[in-house]
C-alpha cells in the first residue's frame, strides 16, 4: 500500500515535468523528492535506518543507508487522511490517547505491519525522550539493534567533541550492521551537497523576509524539519535552488505570495498535518501570510568537508529544540525581529513538551518583542479531536485583535 503510494506520487509528479516542463515549482520539486525517499523505504532493496529526528541523515546516505525519522510516517498519514485507524490500533494496544500522536501513527503502522524492517535503528536524544521510547519500543519489535546519540543540550568545546566522536562510532555501526565502510570521498561528497544546501536554504529565507514576502502558507510549510531528510542529496540542492530561483524571480518583480498582505504570521513547532482550512481562512479573508515556521532557520556553519563530524555535532547541537526553553525563546524572538512579525500562531500540539509543555514561556517571550501569541488546543496528527468551528472563532478573535493594533 505505502509503496505504491509514494510511487504513484513520484511517477505522477515526474510525468506532469516531463509533459510540461514549465510546471516546475518548488513545492512539486520537494513533494518529488519525498516520495522519491519514501519509495525507497518500502522498495524492498535498500538498507534501512528508523531515525530520531535529529540524526545524521547526510552521513547515513554517504554510507548508503536510506534513513528517514519515524514522525515523517505519522506526518504522512495524517495529511493523507488514513491516519484514524492506526491512531486507533495504538489506543487498543494501550497507548496512551493524550500521548503525541506521531508517534500513536508510527506504533499503530507498526502494529499494522506496514513498517518496513530496518537493518538498524538510530534514537536520538533530542527532541523528545517520547521519541526515543519509539525507537526502543521499534528496535525490540523488529529484534534489530539501536544506536542512541545522545545530545548534549550546551554548545561547548567537551559537548560538541563528545557528539562528534558519538558521530565517528555510528560509523563503525553502520559497518558492522551492513559491511558498508564509509568510502571518504563519499562522504566529502555528500557535505558538499549538504553544503550547497544550507547556502540556498539560507538565501530563500533572506528573500521570505522581504515586504510583501513572496511566500504563502504552503510553500515553506514543514520545510526546514522535513529538508533535513534529503542533505547530503543532489536532490536537496535541487529543490533549494528551485526555492531560491522562485523566491529571487518573485521579489525581483514585485510579487507578493499572498496579495495585499496585511499581516505577518511566525508559525511555532510544526504544522497541523490533516487537511484543515486555516491557511486558506488567513489568506483569503485577513490577507494574512505564514511568512515563515520556527524551524525554518539556518542555525549551522558550513560543515568542513575533511573534518565533518564536528560540523555535524555543532549543527545537531544548534536547532532551537535542543537545550534550554531559554534558547529556543531567544531563536523565536530573533526571527520575530528579522521577519517583521506581527503574531504568532503555536498550535500547542498535545503530548509535546515543546508544544504544550512551553506555551507560557514562548507567549511571555515573544510578548516582550511585541508579538501576540495565538495559542491554539490541537493535536497536529488527530483529526479526530479537531474542531474546526473553534478554531475558527479563535483565529477570527486573533486577527482582529491584530486589526485593531494597526
Amino acid at each position: 500500500m505505502m509503496q505504491q503510494y509514494f510511487n504513484d506520487l513520484a511517477t505522477g509528479i515526474e510525468g506532469s515535468l516531463r509533459d510540461n516542463p514549465e510546471s516546475k515549482s518548488p513545492r512539486k520539486m520537494y513533494a518529488l523528492e519525498l516520495a522519491r525517499l519514501g519509495g525507497r523505504l518500502y522498495s524492498g532493496k535498500d538498507r534501512i535506518a528508523w531515525c530520531g529526528i535529529v540524526a545524521p541523515f547526510d552521513l547515513l546516505s554517504a554510507m548508503g543507508v536510506t534513513s528517514c525519522f519515524v514522525e515523517f510516517i505519522g506526518a504522512m498519514l495524517a495529511s493523507t487522511g488514513m491516519v484514524d485507524t492506526f491512531l486507533e490500533t495504538a489506543e487498543h494496544a494501550g497507548f496512551a490517547g493524550d500521548t503525541c500522536g506521531y508517534h500513536r501513527a508510527v506504533m499503530g503502522a507498526n502494529l499494522k505491519g506496514i513498517m518496513p524492517e530496518p537493518d538498524f535503528l538510530v534514537g536520538t536524544t533530542c527532541p523528545c525522550s517520547g521519541g526515543l521510547a519509539v525507537m526502543e519500543n521499534l528496535a525490540l519489535g523488529f529484534d534489530k539493534d539501536l544506536y542512541v546519540i545522545n545530545v548534549p543540550q550546551e554548545s561547548s568545546h567537551d559537548n560538541i567533541r563528545y557528539l562528534a566522536d558519538q558521530m565517528k562510532s555510528l560509523v563503525q555501526f553502520v559497518t558492522e550492521h551492513t559491511g558498508e565502510t564509509l568510502d571518504e570521498d563519499r562522504l566529502r561528497e555528500a557535505v558538499s551537497y549538504t553544503n550547497q544546501a544550507r547556502d540556498l536554504m539560507n538565501e530563500t529565507y533572506q528573500y521570505a523576509k522581504q515586504v510583501p514576502s513572496p511566500v504563502n502558507g504552503k510553500l515553506l510549510d514543514n520545510f526546514g524539519i522535513a529538508m533535513a531528510l534529503l542533505l547530503g542529496t543532489p536532490g536537496a540542492v535541487e529543490v533549494c535552488r528551485t526555492y531560491r530561483d522562485e523566491f529571487k524571480s518573485r521579489v525581483e518583480k514585485g510579487v507578493a505570495g499572498v496579495e495585499g498582505e496585511r499581516f505577518r504570521l511566525l508559525w511555532i513547532q510544526n504544522r497541523i498535518q490533516f487537511k484543515n482550512p486555516l491557511v486558506e481562512l488567513l489568506e483569503k479573508e485577513y490577507q494574512a501570510v505564514i511568512v515563515n515556521d520556527e524551524l525554518n532557520d539556518i542555525t549551522w556553519d558550513t560543515i568542513d568537508p575533511e573534518d565533518p563530524y564536528i560540523g555535524f555535532a555543532q549543527r545537531t547541537i544548534s536547532i532551537p529544540f535542543n537545550g534550554y526553553i531559554q534558547h529556543r525563546i531567544q531563536h523565536m524572538q530573533k526571527l520575530a525581529k528579522e521577519y517583521r512579525i506581527d503574531g504568532a500562531i503555536n498550535p500547542c500540539h498535545w503530548g509535546c513538551r515543546q508544544g504544550t509543555g512551553a506555551r507560557g514561556l514562548i507567549s511571555e517571550g515573544l510578548n516582550e518583542v511585541g508579538v501576540p501569541v495565538l495559542n491554539l488546543e490541537v493535536d497536529c496528527v488527530d483529526p479526530r479531536n479537531f474542531s474546526e468551528g473553534q478554531a475558527r472563532t479563535r483565529l477570527e478573535a486573533f486577527l482582529e485583535m491584530l486589526e485593531s493594533k494597526k
